[in-house]
This record gives structure tokens, C-alpha cells and sequence, in this order.
């Protein structure tokens, strides 16, 4: 990676409601890899373009901007990082429907064939399934109208079993989601296990199993049949251990290192542990001379060029220049994941529009108001600090277009 030279500022907004000029840094560049990375496997979890014109309120049936929401993906698997798609960066449940899940679905698998085709230098060799992960839940249903106990837990199975049909057709690895009509109809750690362990049995290949925790999605409280972790956590490995065949990996979004430690020494050998924790990455995934986390992130899709740099330093044997390129965005994961952490999508997308990967700054289900200016002025600063605003002329004058429409002008 290197400098180059730029001089544009702007008036940001601060604290207390007054604004402070920024002077933008030095832009950074930043390789491509070369080939593959066998170093660690890193999935990036994609956020989803709307078309402009469409409607984009909250109930609204989502309408996706196809050419640049492939495009994305496209981008992301250039820099040698998987997809990881259709996930709650997509906004499952926060304004992505079935509907256009199930055609994301479809659309990412066969631009996934076209990248394994072609033999890239960064993807050579790569499957499918190594190009690009789905997630496979029940969100075609209305959990509210799922009853408890044992007919609700079957009709969240069948729901299960139609979601994983279409990615299992579509060609990408499945991931089993977290199911809020799961978490209201189970009773007991039983029901999880029945379901997941039918799931696990029936499918054509190894999945991913994903615990979202609560701060990702309140619904999703008792998850396991518990709301005491450790708890949980002993029926999450239980089903693990049964299945070790069956688990490609396990993405786990609780935000606690320690914890994310201590489950990835008790996994089955073969069993990844994919780092869901967008607060303490650097750590996980650099790994403690014995064991290291994979990644399956969200601020992946916001700092894929660093995120790549630090494979590549991997890759090389170089795990202190990695560690030091993924500690230098961290401050802008704290930030775009604070809390309410649920909102951390609206600011992957405000820089994806800062980066010129989208016409406008809008989102399925109007989730662009998801967060203050000031929240998002202050992506803005800590994207330019991470050497992430690929041109630094577009990104401020983008900001400062937005800042404009909100009362603040240049």
C-alpha cells in the first residue's frame, strides 16, 4: 500500500452542535492479492443496494439496485475475500424480505459460478461455496403468528428446510441463521437441538451454524433454550459434537473475546470458529500462536481493502503487519457497530456511498435514518484515518452534499 496527496477538508459536525474543519489524510492504495489466502478463510458480509426510485420505506417490499449490489460482490471477491450474503448485513429482518432474499440468492450463486470459471488470480481454484456463504433462516414467517410448543416448532422446521433448499440449489455454503419464530416457539434446549439436528442430518453438505446474540437482535434472547451463555454455550457444543461432520463452521456474534476463546478450543478438530465479533477482530483472527478465529464479519464489507492487506501479510508469514493493519480500522468498528448495535448497517452503507459504490445513500426499509449526522461524520473521519475512502475527492464531496441536505453547509 502507499500515499498519495490530497487537500480537500470540510466543516464536520462535533458535540455540543458546532463543527470543526477536517482536513482529510493522505489517501492510501492498496494491493490486490495474488492468489488465494490459505492463511485464514475470510468471508465479508455484504450489505444490499436498493434502486433509488423505488419506494424504500419501512414495510416496504424490498427492491433491489441488482447491477450495483452484484457489482459489491464483485469487488469484495477481487480483493480475495469470500461473500458471506444474504445475512443480517443484507438486512434480513430489517427490510429484506424473502422474496428478495430468495433472488439475492439466486443472483449471487451464478455470479459466483462466473468468478470460479474464470480463474482470477485471486480466487483461483475457489468453489463456490468458498466464493460465497447464504443464510438460510425463517424469515418468511411472522414469528408473531407462530405459536408456541410443538406446532411452532415444526412449522419453523419446515421453513428451515425451504430456505436451505434454495441455497443448496443456488450453489453457496449454507448458513443456518438465527430464528426469532425459533426462539418464541421453543421451550426447551430440546427443541433448538430436535430442529437443528434434523437440519444438520438433511443437508447435502457442511453448513454454518450462527448464534447472533441479543445486541444484533433482541428477539433472539434465550437462544439455545438459555439466557445464561454458559448454558447455551454446552448445547451449542452438544449439538457440535453430534454432528462434527455436518459443522463446517460456527459464526459467533457475542461480542466477548474470552468467550469466543474458550469455544474455539472446544470445538471438534475441523470445526472453524468464523469471527462474528466486529469489536475485537484484530485479536481473534491474528490468534494466540495455537489457535486463530476465521472471519465472518460485517465491518469486513466496509474495510475490505485493509482486511485484505492483512490476509496478504498473513499469508506471508508477516503476522505482525497483519495484526497492525487490522488494529488500525478498529476504532472504526467500535464506532460503526456502537450501540444501538442493530443500526450498524446504516454506516457499511454510508461508506459504501462515500466510495461511489451506490448512487444515492438509501436502504431497503428507509434504515438510512438508522443514524445521527454526527454518528455518521464520524465514519466519515475514521474511514479516512483507515486509509478506506478510495477517492478522497468523491467521498467529501458526497459528505458534503449530505451535510448540506441536513442543515450544515459547507
Amino acid at each position: 500500500m502507499s500515499r498519495l496527496a490530497t487537500t480537500a477538508s470540510l466543516l464536520l459536525p462535533v458535540q455540543g452542535g458546532t463543527t470543526s474543519r477536517y482536513e482529510l489524510a493522505t489517501p492510501r492504495t492498496w494491493a490486490k492479492p495474488s492468489a488465494p489466502f490459505t492463511a485464514r478463510k475470510a468471508y465479508a458480509a455484504a450489505h444490499v443496494v436498493p434502486l433509488m426510485g423505488a419506494d424504500n420505506t419501512p414495510g416496504a417490499p424490498a427492491e433491489l439496485d441488482w447491477e450495483s449490489t452484484l457489482a459489491f460482490r464483485h469487488e469484495l471477491w477481487s480483493y480475495g475475500l469470500g461473500v458471506a450474503d444474504a445475512m443480517d448485513t443484507a438486512q434480513r429482518g430489517m427490510g429484506l424480505d424473502w422474496a428478495a432474499t430468495r433472488e439475492l440468492i439466486a443472483r449471487v450463486g451464478a455470479e459466483a459460478r462466473s468468478v470460479a470459471a474464470s480463474g482470477s488470480q485471486a480466487t483461483s481454484g475457489l468453489s463456490v461455496r468458498d466464493l460465497v456463504a447464504c443464510g438460510a433462516g425463517t424469515d418468511q414467517l411472522d414469528p408473531a403468528a407462530v405459536p408456541d410448543g410443538p406446532r411452532g416448532v415444526a412449522m419453523v422446521l419446515e421453513a428451515y428446510r425451504e430456505q436451505l433448499e434454495t441455497v443448496e440449489d443456488a450453489g453457496p455454503k449454507a448458513i443456518l441463521m438465527a430464528s426469532r419464530a425459533l426462539a418464541r416457539a421453543a421451550s426447551s434446549a430440546e427443541d433448538y437441538l430436535g430442529v437443528y439436528s434434523t437440519l444438520l442430518v438433511e443437508a447435502r453438505e457442511p453448513v454454518v451454524l450462527h448464534w447472533l446474540g441479543t445486541m444484533f437482535d433482541p428477539a433472539l434472547e434465550g437462544y439455545w433454550g438459555s439466557s445464561d451463555v454458559p448454558t447455551a454455550t454446552r448445547t451449542f457444543l452438544d449439538l457440535i459434537r453430534s454432528h462434527a461432520d455436518r459443522v463446517d463452521g460456527v459464526k459467533v456474534s457475542l461480542l466477548d473475546a474470552e468467550h469466543e476463546k474458550a469455544l474455539r478450543a472446544d470445538l471438534p478438530a475441523g470445526v472453524r470458529l468464523y469471527t462474528g465479533d466486529d469489536f475485537n477482530y484484530p485479536e481473534l483472527i491474528d490468534g494466540d500462536g495455537e489457535r486463530h478465529s476465521d472471519a465472518l464479519l460485517g465491518i469486513f464489507a466496509a474495510i475490505y481493502p485493509a482486511a485484505s492487506a492483512a490476509l496478504q501479510a498473513y499469508e506471508a508469514g508477516e503476522a505482525s503487519e497483519g495484526r497492525g493493519i487490522l488494529d488500525s480500522t478498529r476504532d472504526l468498528g467500535l464506532h460503526i457497530f456502537s450501540a444501538p448495535t442493530f443500526y450498524y448497517k446504516t454506516g457499511i452503507a454510508f461508506l459504501s456511498w462515500l466510495n461511489g459504490h451506490q448512487r444515492g445513500f438509501q436502504m431497503v426499509g428507509g434504515l438510512q435514518s438508522g443514524r445521527s449526522v454526527q454518528h455518521l461524520a464520524q465514519v466519515f473521519r475514521l474511514a479516512d484515518r483507515s486509509g478506506l475512502l478510495r477517492n478522497p475527492d468523491l467521498a467529501a464531496a458526497r459528505m458534503a452534499a449530505f451535510l448540506d441536505v441536513n442543515g450544515l453547509a459547507q
